[in-house]
């Protein structure tokens, strides 16, 4: 009999696909009369009852198929939309919850409460379901074609909802804010953004060495480092030394980005070998480029006078960073929070900016910024001409000195591990 059974149910399905419904009806009735419990019999002829409008059939035949298949969320997700469509919200939203309950990831069903909310009028309930829903959602390019369009809808009512509750928080928060020092406001921005689901919270993380427990700032206070007001006031020197290669020693400059064939590239290819970010090295990996330094004396005198951090391997690194017109480095992040990257900007066009974490910034020709380059950041140059900074690497000043050794003894131990014998 199972053999029969399982060729009807076969036959079922097949004509269901090519859309002859009577006939898939016909042959899942005789697939019952053979197996009375058969779920996915119970099931289709359920989905039949309702789209003939029979209502009460559907329920019926629909609660059979649960009770043979209690452990199938479809079956009662299905029974959901009959009621609906009988008028019966209590009963649609009983039913929604105890689909959830067999499967709280079922997406359909997930996609079922957000809607059933929304209709009510509960647009902020929905809002928070429709956002449980894209957790669960494939990237969109894998989305269920069936379910494109729900799963658009949803996008947009978490969307709006986000921007609503920031505008909100915005206008709230607005006197406490700007009683804060204006040094802190930034922190409390970033925290409404997170809050409303703008942007994810920005960490630190690190390609090569992480130092735990060390907080992730992104921007640190130039106050705080005694070296910056005279790296300032050389500025303009550097600058010339700057202008000055440029004209004699363009050759020193190179592609900052060169992944070699075969190597992934990732967010890299539009900058791979690409002169539109170029740089000319003044130390490298933590030794001096000696010819460059030569031909640059007063900036690295100027760099000299700076504790860099020094870091085997790895670093001091310095060098002018030039990113050419309308280029963009995209989001990435450094190799090690026990250091942070400084910036002197030297030749600044307008749009042009800067952003580290949630962070923002312009740069302004002979003023540093000082920032943990682990935290997510970013360049743009929207400009017409190119923008030059010299860039250097500095210890971070929350580690002790001993603390200093211990960076030191990590990464010479990770070396000598991965060299080849």
């Amino acid at each position: 009999m199972n053999d029969q059974v399982n060729a009807l149910a076969q036959a079922a399905g097949q004509a269901a696909r090519g859309g002859r419904w009577q006939e898939a009806e016909h042959l899942w009735g005789q697939v019952l009369t053979l197996a009375p419990q058969h779920p996915q019999a119970l099931y289709s002829l359920g989905v039949h009852a309702f789209q003939r409008g029979d209502f009460a059939g559907a329920i019926e035949t629909l609660r059979a198929a649960h009770l043979a298949a209690p452990n199938d969320p479809l079956v009662l997700m299905t029974t959901s939309v009959v009621w609906r469509e009988r008028g019966d919200a209590a009963q649609e939203w009983q039913t929604i919850n105890a689909c959830l309950a067999i499967d709280p990831y079922f997406l359909p069903g997930l996609l079922s409460k957000a809607a059933f909310l929304e209709r009510q009028g509960r647009t902020r309930s929905a809002a928070n379901v429709y956002r449980d829903v894209l957790k669960v959602a494939p990237p969109e390019s894998h989305w269920p074609e069936p379910l494109r369009a729900q799963l658009t809808h949803a996008r947009a009512c978490v969307n709006a909802h986000t921007e609503a509750f920031a505008s909100y928080l915005d206008s709230v928060l607005a006197g406490p804010r700007d009683a804060l020092e204006v040094a802190a406001q930034g922190r409390w921005a970033e925290s409404a953004a997170i809050m409303t689901g703008r942007i994810q919270p920005y960490r630190s993380e690190s390609n090569q060495l992480t130092v735990p427990r060390l907080p992730a700032i992104p921007f640190f206070d130039r106050a705080d480092f005694a070296w910056v007001a005279d790296l300032e006031a050389a500025t303009s020197a550097i600058r010339e030394e700057l202008l000055a290669v440029q004209q004699t020693a363009q050759d020193g400059f190179s592609p900052y980005i060169t992944y070699n064939p075969g190597e992934p590239v990732n967010q890299w290819v539009d900058l791979n070998h690409s002169d539109r970010w170029s740089t000319y090295g003044l130390w490298r990996g933590g030794e001096r480029v000696t010819e460059n330094l030569a031909k640059c004396p007063r900036t690295a005198e100027a760099l000299d006078a700076v504790e860099m951090a020094e870091i085997g391997g790895l670093c001091p690194n310095a060098m002018f960073s030039v990113l050419a017109p309308h280029t963009h480095i995209p989001p990435h992040h450094g190799e090690t929070n026990a250091r942070l990257v400084v910036h002197l900007p030297l030749i600044v066009p307008p749009d042009c900016t800067y952003r580290v974490g949630y962070e923002r910034r312009g740069w302004t020709e002979g003023e540093v910024l000082i920032f943990d380059d682990t935290i997510e950041h970013e360049a743009r140059n929207d400009g017409d001409l190119p923008r030059t900074v010299l860039i250097f690497d500095v210890w971070n000043p929350l580690l002790t000195t001993a603390e200093r050794e211990m960076v030191n003894a990590m990464t010479k131990a990770a070396r000598d591990f991965n060299r080849e014998a």
